[in-house]
């Protein structure tokens, strides 16, 4: 079976690097002290899915949540990357959903277990399609709202990112090689909260340059 592929270039999707706790206000939402490094963690090929899909709740959780989430596609490989040429490695920009299922998450953490299970079933990263590089005036002046049932949920800005863009770049490289078609999530603003099958959840970038509708089964 295939990868499956960015929309808006003709690469497969390779790792899929997830960042929390970057806004922080989210952090205070979500009772958590303020990182001194970016948290990292993974999330499998399956949870890749695209604009119009239908995403069925998981029978394991009663408490999913959306996390609306501006995302990276990396253009070429590197390995400790410096911060002035993180950039040159960035194919584009969407947006992306990291739904996450919040009680599969507590109960992991209060046992100190990881929580991977959480972040990792089927279609549980839907993305954009993706900008070039070149269509995107400022990376750090980029607009993210999600919209559940015509209703703002979320609004955040890359300006308010605790570790903006070229650290996590810079970051990611010194632990991992990135390669082509990685996606790196950025993080997500204030407002996260559970759907119910029946939603419809809309995220933003700048304002509809992209978007990103899926529903909730």
């Amino acid at each position: 079976m295939q990868n499956p592929k960015i929309p808006g270039f003709d690469i497969p999707v390779h790792n899929i690097y997830c960042i929390g706790r970057n806004y922080e206000q989210h952090v205070k939402e979500m009772g958590s002290p303020i990182p001194k490094m970016p948290l990292v963690f993974v999330k499998p090929l399956g949870t890749i899915c695209y604009n119009d899909t239908t995403i069925s709740l998981p029978i394991q959780s009663n408490d999913v949540h959306f996390e609306a989430e501006v995302v990276v596609a990396i253009s070429k490989s590197g390995k400790n990357i410096s911060h002035g040429s993180a950039m040159d490695h960035i194919a584009g920009y969407g947006v992306g959903i990291d739904l996450t299922a919040r009680d599969i998450q507590k109960l992991a953490k209060k046992q100190g277990h990881p929580w991977s299970i959480a972040k990792g079933f089927d279609d549980f990263a839907p993305i954009s399609e993706f900008s070039p590089v070149s269509e995107i005036e400022n990376p750090d002046n980029m607009d993210i709202k999600l919209f559940q049932n015509g209703f703002v949920k979320q609004h955040g800005n890359t300006s308010e990112m605790i570790f903006p863009i070229p650290n996590l770049i810079t970051f990611l490289s010194k632990i991992y090689t990135l390669h082509p078609g990685d996606l790196i999530f950025t993080g997500t603003p204030e407002g996260v909260g559970p759907v119910s099958s029946g939603d419809k959840l809309e995220v933003l970038l700048n304002n509809g340059v992209k978007s990103l509708t899926v529903n909730i089964g």
